[in-house]
């Protein structure tokens, strides 16, 4: 009996295992890691709507915190909107 082709074929076999493993491997870690922002971008001033400043926030914005503005502008300010009713 010829052994070769039998050996051939589990050779074939044990490599498509462990290229589908790898393969299963990659699909995790590239699905986990592409939701996840970093809270840095997300805690980021213009992420939040608001605006570095040097001065304080005028009367009609708010201040952001936490921010990550320059010590230059360390005021992060939101423009609040709000609705007259009359």
């Amino acid at each position: 009996m010829n052994k070769k082709g039998v050996e051939l074929s589990m050779n074939v076999i044990i490599i498509a295992a462990i290229g589908l493993l790898v393969l299963v491997i990659l699909a995790v870690l590239v699905i986990n890691g592409a939701g996840k922002v970093p809270t840095t971008t997300q805690n980021s001033c213009n992420v939040q709507g608001g605006a570095c400043q040097a001065t304080s926030c005028q009367s009609t914005a708010a201040i952001i915190t936490p921010n990550d503005c320059p010590t230059a502008r360390p005021n992060c300010c939101k423009i609040i909107v709000t609705t007259a009713t009359g």
